[in-house]
């Protein structure tokens, strides 16, 4: 069977290499002039490719380079996550004004939370004719993320489903009001040191 990417896959990986790129330039920056780095670890990779052609078969496209390069926009992507919520910005910032980077969409999801309290900063770029996928958050949005991937509670019916809804979207909040209290504290560190 025939790479649902086609030959396309060495620009795949370049693309990603220049976003990885990007990131680490920001990531130099801020040690120079911060002392600290904006990103607590960043992971990325190119779709593979069952997932990719399940996820064609899913929104009922045909499983082709096209579909999967030209509709579906997340066959490249990296999940940043940073400490502090001004980071999350600054790394939007310089990727969204980085030379040959085209925003094609972003959508944020800390200033405009999803009902369940999933928070995160979302970006679609287009870097040499191919998109890629930004998710940007902080530790605590990473962590509530990955414990609510983990618990599947849209399989529970009834009552618990609800008390289940609830609880996730408190512990949202929450941890949300931990991230405003930990940029507070360092924005008072800072102030006090003149940065």
């Amino acid at each position: 069977m025939q790479s649902i990417y086609g030959d396309k896959r060495p620009a795949l990986e370049r693309v990603l290499g220049l976003v990885e790129a990007r990131v680490d330039d920001l990531r130099r920056q801020m040690i120079d002039r911060y002392g600290a780095d904006p990103v607590e670890h960043c992971l990325s990779r190119i779709k593979t490719e069952e997932s990719m052609r399940e996820k064609c078969r899913r929104k009922g496209l045909p499983e082709t380079t096209e579909s999967a390069l030209g509709v579906i926009r997340d066959a490249v992507g990296l999940r940043i996550v940073c400490a502090f919520l001004d980071d999350v910005y600054a790394v939007r910032d310089h990727l969204c004004a980085a030379p040959g980077f085209e925003v094609v969409d972003e959508k944020d999801y800390i200033r405009n939370v999803k009902p369940n309290g999933y928070r995160s900063f979302h970006l679609i770029l287009r870097v040499e004719g191919y998109f890629v996928e930004v998710q940007i958050r902080t530790i605590s949005m990473d962590t509530w993320a990955a414990l609510e991937h983990h618990i599947y509670y849209k399989k529970v019916t009834g009552g618990p489903a609800s008390l289940i809804e609830a609880e996730l979207k408190r512990c949202a909040d929450e941890l949300a009001s931990t991230d405003i209290s930990m940029q507070t504290i360092r924005d008072l560190i800072y102030s006090t040191e003149g940065l």
